[in-house]
């Protein structure tokens, strides 16, 4: 087993909880992991971006190779537009679906998305109103760790834990709302998979 993940967004998003996540969940199942991060200005909403590869075998090296990513997961959608060249045929771009207009010629937003709708399988996301939703902003992130997680490779309940392990010393609290969250988020991503 081998899923290879870009991890897209803007600084500030939290690309690297996601990658955090998703990384203690594979290695708690003793898989192998590499990563390697790519940081933009992000106090100024800069471009982050990481490669996230597991796999139960040894992994050579950290970097996806363009056209080999089984994931793009974009916390932004023109974001996961610009790492879309990595994808493989038959991989999975998911966006959410709020920009984050940090560029004076951002292109319209239904122009953004209309060309997500163009990879076979993709899946779109309002994950900021999810979060609102939710009773937190700061959780968008985790709902599009749920929207992936059927494609990861990895179970459910091991993600649970994964929340569990990250974010456990920040109170029980702070863990049963992204618990929450990831729950929302296989929920929407199985939603709209199903009327897509």
């Amino acid at each position: 087993m081998k899923t290879d993940i870009i991890l897209t967004g803007v600084g500030g998003q939290g690309i690297l909880s996601v990658a955090a996540i998703i990384a203690a969940t594979a290695l708690r199942k003793g898989m192998y992991v590499k990563q390697s991060e790519v940081h933009g200005m992000s106090q100024r909403g800069g471009d982050v971006q990481s490669n996230l590869r597991i796999s139960d075998k040894p992994i050579a090296s950290d970097l996806i190779p363009m056209g080999k990513a089984d994931i793009v997961l974009g916390l932004e959608p023109i974001e996961a537009l610009r790492y879309a060249h990595y994808l493989k045929k038959d991989g999975w771009l998911i966006a959410n679906s709020t920009p984050y207009k940090n560029i004076p010629d951002y292109p319209p937003i239904e122009d953004v998305l209309a060309e997500i709708k163009k990879f076979p399988n993709h899946i779109i996301l309002d994950a900021d109103t999810e979060a609102k939703k939710l009773g937190s902003s700061l959780v968008a992130n985790v709902i599009l760790v749920g929207a992936v997680s059927p494609y990861l490779g990895l179970e459910y309940n091991d993600l649970e834990e994964g929340i569990r392990e990250i974010f456990g010393r920040k109170g029980e609290s702070v863990v049963e709302l992204n618990l929450k969250a990831l729950k929302k988020g296989l929920e929407l991503s199985q939603e709209f998979v199903k009327i897509k």
